[in-house]
């Protein structure tokens, strides 16, 4: 049987050699499947069962190449905390190709297949722990409607690799219409190659953007459109309480997607400083900085973008829709959270008072905004579960007493917020445990937790009474993880 035999393009193969490097993903030894999406392996045509045979699976830990695919790795550069790092490049991530979808070309991308010219001092390798986390959160960002990259699937190998310890190896299989990043576009720019410069910025516009090309100058298009897309996503993380950990210009999607999930986190009791990556001392990706960095990063792609832009105001212009871009995009974020459906003056007030409650008390994000579906606006029967979140009862008591006024002049009706807002807020999240206790599990050759979970994390918004353990409130050694940028 054919090694995934699928109708494999790669556009991105279609541009120079300069681009990227040809190579072929380096084998692993007695490879397994540890879990797939069986959601994601349908939108590329693929049936969830043939996951489990043999030639599959070879094919998405990299030990046979797939039918018709061109494996390369690509080059790019980039901004890391800050700093030009200069040349980056896919240092363990292998393109195979892109298929056909109802919704357009999608790219698979081998995460963890082996050395490439851009490893650096790395291995080429990911490692079973981080690459369940990446696999989860895909998904689980897919079922919470926010932008992002998909995962097929998590093949594991006993073959050891060393971080803080020797841990074993991992391949994922991700999935997105282009991997081009900021850093894509830094990297020429930096090398002063105007024309491998011109000739990207082409190839995005034409396969991503074709309406920009239209447009007086079609490069400031692109960056306004970009950095639009820029801040909604990062108004959906913060509305979320999603931490990326390391928003690095080499980590953002030039369609404004989420893309490489590291050291990420979704915001527990809530602390608008929490940093969700050890490696992140200085505190530079914190939740609270999000928004600051986004903008940061389109400013980088600004500058990579200049010499075809032309002109400094142009670029100025596009870059300055982000602000608004943002604070519309949260505002009605936040106000679908909270059941509202008007605007209204004072609602700034409402809100903020809200945040500074929920820090003062650090209660825990995910559960205050679903439980707070079912509080009443005729009073305080029933506020109990919602309550319970608080050590500071009293000023709980006088914020849900404002809200109360706020949804009685709108005419709220609660059943009906109820239901609207338990489509927007999720009861379920990947919490650090959650994923951890799949992580040991899986560790130890039993997968099942890991497809359990992502089972629960496909329907966050439903009810799932059978279900109701995973969003509890996280157990006190819960608060003992660390993740990092080692993976």
């Amino acid at each position: 049987m054919a090694a995934l035999a699928l109708p494999f393009e790669n556009s991105f193969a279609s541009l120079p050699p300069a681009f990227y490097t040809r190579l072929m993903p380096t084998p692993l030894p007695s490879p397994y499947l540890v879990a797939a999406s069986p959601s994601a392996a349908k939108l590329i045509g693929l049936d969830p069962a043939a996951l489990d045979d043999p030639d599959t699976l070879a094919a998405i830990i990299g030990n046979r190449v797939p039918e018709r695919s061109k494996p390369l790795s690509a080059v790019y550069s980039g901004h890391q905390f800050g700093v030009w790092a200069g040349q980056l490049g896919d240092g363990r991530a292998i393109l195979l190709g892109d298929l056909p979808t109802a919704q357009g070309p999608v790219e698979l991308q081998l995460k963890g297949a082996g050395l490439t010219p851009y490893s650096r001092m790395g291995d080429g390798r990911a490692v079973l722990r981080s690459s369940i986390r990446e696999f989860l959160c895909s998904e689980a960002m897919h079922a919470l409607g926010i932008p992002t990259t998909r995962a097929l699937s998590v093949a594991g190998s006993d073959q050891g690799v060393v971080r803080e310890t020797i841990e074993t190896s991992a391949v994922v299989v991700r999935m997105a219409p282009t991997f081009v990043r900021f850093g894509s576009f830094e990297h020429w720019f930096y090398k002063r190659q105007e024309g491998e410069l011109k000739t990207l910025a082409d190839y995005v516009i034409e396969r991503f953007y074709p309406a920009l090309r239209e447009e007086d100058n079609p490069y400031a298009a692109l960056l306004e459109e970009v950095t639009r897309r820029t801040a909604h996503l990062v108004a959906h993380w913060q509305a979320v309480g999603f931490m990326h950990g390391v928003l690095n210009t080499d980590n953002m999607s030039i369609l404004g997607q989420t893309l490489d999930y590291g050291p990420f986190g979704f915001m527990e009791a809530f602390d608008s400083g929490h940093i969700c990556n050890h490696t992140d001392q200085g505190g530079r990706y914190s939740y609270a900085n999000q928004p600051q960095i986004g903008h940061w990063n389109c400013y980088a792609l600004g500058q990579a973008l200049l010499p075809l832009i032309g002109e400094v105001e142009l670029a100025q212009e596009s870059l300055d829709i982000y602000q608004s871009a943002f604070a519309t995009k949260i505002d009605d974020l936040l106000h679908a959270k909270l059941g509202l459906r008007e605007q209204r003056d004072g609602d700034r007030e409402l809100l903020d008072s809200m945040f500074g409650l929920l820090q003062t008390n650090h209660a825990d994000f995910t559960l205050f905004f679903r439980r707070l579906g079912g509080l009443r606006s005729d009073g305080p029967s029933g506020d109990e579960p919602l309550r319970d979140l608080f050590i500071d009862r009293p000023a709980f008591d006088a914020w849900a007493n404002t809200y109360r006024e706020r949804l009685r002049a709108e005419a709220s009706v609660d059943i009906e917020r109820k239901l609207a807002m338990d489509q927007t807020n999720p009861k379920y999240i990947l919490r650090n445990y959650l994923a951890q206790v799949a992580i040991e599990k899986a560790q130890n050759k039993d997968f099942s937790e890991v497809a359990r979970l992502l089972q629960v994390l496909e329907r966050p918004f439903d009810e799932q009474p059978e279900n109701e353990r995973y969003a509890a409130l996280p157990p006190d050694w819960a608060s003992e993880l660390e993740v990092s940028c080692s993976s």
